[in-house]
C-alpha cells in the first residue's frame, strides 16, 4: 500500500477523517478482495472505525460491495470513488509539503541555537518522519546525530542512525532535540530526568513548550 497518512501529533478531525478514507480507498483500489480487519491493521485503527467509515463511503457513492463466495465481500471504487482519491491525495500532497517546510524551518531554527551554545552532539528523542528531517538539518548545521531514544519501538536503527530503548547513554550527548509525532510530551519529561531541561530542544511546529 502507498500510505499517504498523515500522522502529526495535532491532526484535526476533518484531517483524520480525510486520512482515513484515503486510506481505505488506496487499498480497495489495490486490492478489491481486501477484509476489514486488513484494512484496520493497515489504517492502525479500531475494527469497528473501519466498518463505520466504509458504511460511509458506500452512502456517498465512493465505493461499492459485492458478495463472494464464503461469506466474502470485494470491494470496487466508483468513478466518484476514484476523483474522491485523486482529491484527497492532491490535497494529501499539499499538507505534506507545508509539513515537511514548516519541519524543515523549525529544526533549522533548532540547531542554530545549538551552534551558538557549541554543541555538536545531538540526540534525537522519537523515530518519526520529523526525526528524518531533522537528521538532514543537523548534517547542514554540522551537527553529529549520535543516536536516536525511542522508548516505543523494536527498531534499532533509523535511517542509519543508531535506536536507543532509554538514555541511560545520553550522558555522551551535549543536547537533546525532541522529534516524537505522538509522543512529544512524555518524551520531553523523560529526557529531562537525563539532560539538563535547558539542553532539552522542542521544534516549534510540535507546538509545546518545556515546562520546568
Amino acid at each position: 500500500m502507498n500510505s499517504l497518512l498523515y500522522t502529526v501529533q495535532n491532526m484535526n478531525a476533518k484531517n483524520r477523517e480525510e486520512s482515513l478514507t484515503l486510506g481505505i480507498l488506496e487499498s480497495i483500489e489495490e486490492k478489491s478482495d481486501v477484509t476489514q480487519r486488513h484494512l484496520a491493521n493497515q489504517l492502525g485503527v479500531a475494527l469497528g472505525l473501519v466498518n463505520s467509515y466504509l458504511k460511509r463511503c458506500v452512502r456517498k457513492g465512493l465505493i461499492k460491495i459485492e458478495q463472494a463466495p464464503a461469506n466474502r465481500y470485494l470491494y470496487y471504487l466508483t468513478p466518484r470513488g476514484f476523483a474522491e482519491k485523486s482529491r484527497l491525495t492532491a490535497e494529501y500532497l499539499y499538507v505534506s509539503f507545508d509539513f515537511y517546510r514548516r519541519a524543515s524551518q523549525s529544526c533549522s531554527e533548532v540547531f542554530e541555537q545549538c551552534r551558538h551554545n557549541h554543541y555538536q552532539r545531538i540526540l534525537l528523542a522519537g523515530v518519526s518522519e520529523l526525526a528524518e528531517i531533522a537528521s538532514l538539518r543537523a548534517r547542514e548545521k554540522g551537527m553529529n546525530i549520535i543516536a536516536i531514544v525511542d522508548p516505543q519501538t523494536k527498531l534499532n536503527e533509523f535511517i542509519g542512525i543508531p535506536v536507543w530503548s532509554n538514555a541511560d547513554k545520553a550522558i555522551q550527548v551535549d543536547a537533546c532535540v525532541i522529534t516524537s509525532l505522538n509522543s512529544s510530551m512524555y518524551l520531553s519529561d523523560y529526557m529531562g530526568k537525563y539532560i539538563d531541561k535547558n539542553r532539552v530542544f522542542i521544534p516549534d511546529i510540535l507546538g509545546i513548550k518545556y515546562e520546568s
